[in-house]
């Protein structure tokens, strides 16, 4: 589907979803869009995303720590915050590995 270097988009996701299920563009759009908007709205309720056979979306909550700005030396506060990561399944790792 995608080449090497390129990029996936949710347009390209929409197309796949209007060949292989026969839907409309804009319905294969509606779809991709639908489901974003539910994992963005579950993660932003704190919740963490798994996609059984491609991988998981965790929200980790960081606590302050003091940083050092790389140029100067001088100490900063970093404050709080919330991050995700993401983390592969095993067949997707294994598929990656494959090329």
């Amino acid at each position: 589907m995608s080449r090497s270097g390129s990029t996936l988009t949710r347009a390209d996701l929409a197309e796949t979803i209007n060949r292989k299920m026969g839907l409309s563009r804009a319905e294969s759009l509606d779809l991709v869009e639908s489901i974003l908007a539910h994992m963005c709205d579950a993660m932003g309720n704190g919740e963490n995303v798994k996609i059984s056979g491609f991988g998981s979306f965790i929200l980790r909550d960081k606590k302050e720590r003091i940083g050092r700005n790389p140029k100067t030396g001088v100490e900063v506060p970093i404050t709080p915050r919330r991050v995700m990561t993401f983390r592969a399944s095993q067949l997707l790792k294994e598929r990656i590995a494959k090329g």
